[in-house]
């Protein structure tokens, strides 16, 4: 059991965390015919957008209600209206996920009731799905806005109907990158099964090449998929996070569900791979058979450089538990765990210590580390302290491919561990070297 520590200090130096309409949006993008819709000032959708091009080096379709000094004040309804009506007029999207920020939230707009006049004024928007996730960041980080956008799309879209047999809901949370959602995907339809992920990111952003530009999201979940929920015959939710919106579809439509904390590791993809067999009634696939005993193998070759070695770890709290249950099952001991947020895993988590804070906080712990796992702003830090740095999370700016990276499954687990690996190994090499 952990202590989870917060410093008791006036100002946040050097953050960590990122805003939950960054969260919200990300959540929103895995959704076909998608604009995120920023209730805010133009500079609170601009950092967001600059956050996202960074990272995935994709186009990414991002609008505002741009408020400014006056409007404030007076009120945003009018700007919320506008703004609906010139994104139809001009994208013609089937979804608008419509997300507050610190400005609205402070001043208490009552989105829920602009929304509901704003409808009875145009009655041409009926069939236009507007998905409002209340997501103030004053508070929180990410993966809390990223959750309040999924509890907001299974709550007020999916509709009643004959469960399907083979259909199943996969839940997924910000901790999985789209490339971690196309491996889930393979391995889920290997069993039979037909998933709907919500959202699904795999499908727009992933990298591809589209045959013509569009103002919205050109791949994800479709509308008609995410109305197709309340048939489903089961909920997989990936991540701690994703379990309000789990039972929520549980309350709505009594869909039991399951929830899987990490899918990094042998133990995870075991128990995983078990699920989907006892759900299909599919016995689990050569194919991963040997994947697994290849990943087996690859414990082997990596253990030594694994062992003993001391690791410090700044992330959002999913990926944070996934990443340490991972490396703790390889031997290696966790020196210090800063996070953005609470979280149900925070007191469960195998360290002693867990620290909801900043990279200011992250620095002073860190110091005796042999390897530093976080975002490319932890790079400054490395530097100073003369450590390696693994990076994860978001953003990652010096770095390609991360639409494409995978640490999920066998595969993943695989390529996390060669790729963690060498990096100790050059850690080896350079202290010999230094003697």
């Amino acid at each position: 059991m952990a202590i989870v520590t917060v410093p008791n200090k006036s100002l946040t130096v050097n953050p960590l965390k990122q805003s939950q309409a960054l969260g919200a949006s990300l959540a929103f993008l895995g959704l076909k015919g998608t604009i995120p819709l920023f209730h805010g000032s133009q500079g609170c959708t601009a950092f967001a957008k600059v956050v996202l091009v960074r990272h995935f080096r994709e186009a990414i379709p991002l609008a505002t209600t741009a408020m400014t000094e006056v409007t404030t004040i007076l009120g945003g309804e009018e700007n919320v209206e506008q703004a609906i009506l010139t994104l139809v007029e001009k994208s013609k999207p089937e979804i608008i996920g419509l997300c507050t920020t610190g400005l609205t939230e402070t001043r208490g707009d009552d989105m829920e009731g602009f929304l509901k006049e704003i409808r009875k004024r145009h009655p041409e928007l009926d069939r236009l799905a507007i998905i409002f996730a209340p997501t103030p960041d004053f508070k929180g980080a990410l993966q809390d806005g990223f959750a309040a956008a999924v509890e907001s799309i299974v709550r007020e879209v999916p509709q009643e109907g004959k469960t399907k047999p083979d259909q199943i809901t996969i839940l997924a949370g910000s901790a999985f990158t789209p490339g971690d959602i196309q491996e889930v995907k393979e391995i889920v339809t290997a069993f039979g099964l037909k998933p709907i992920f919500v959202p699904d990111l795999s499908a727009s952003l992933d990298g591809h090449l589209d045959d013509s530009y569009s103002a919205i999201t050109g791949g994800g979940t479709t509308l008609a998929e995410l109305r197709e929920i309340g048939s489903s015959a089961f909920t997989l939710a990936l991540g701690e996070s994703m379990r309000g919106a789990a039972e929520i579809l549980q309350q709505r439509f009594a869909i039991p569900y399951e929830l899987f904390s990490e899918l990094t590791g042998l133990e995870a993809m075991d128990e995983f791979l078990q699920a989907l067999s006892d759900l299909s009634g599919v016995s689990v696939p050569e194919k991963y058979r040997r994947q697994r005993r290849q990943l087996q193998d690859a414990m082997l070759d990596t253990h030594f450089y694994f062992g003993a070695k001391r690791v410090s770890l700044a992330l959002e709290p999913d990926l944070l538990w996934s990443i340490v249950r991972f490396l703790q099952s390889m031997g290696t001991q966790v020196h210090a765990a800063v996070t953005t947020t609470r979280s149900p895993l925070l007191e469960k988590l195998p360290v002693k210590n867990v620290t909801i804070g900043d990279l200011e906080d992250f620095e002073e712990l860190a110091v005796g580390s042999d390897l530093l796992m976080g975002n490319s702003n932890v790079k400054a830090i490395a530097k100073r302290l003369d450590i390696p740095l693994y990076r994860l999370g978001i953003p990652i700016y010096d770095r390609l491919g991360n639409g494409q990276f995978t640490k999920v499954g066998y595969r993943g687990t695989m390529q996390l561990l060669f790729d963690i690996g060498n990096l100790f190994l050059e850690l080896e090499e350079s202290r010999v070297i230094g003697h």
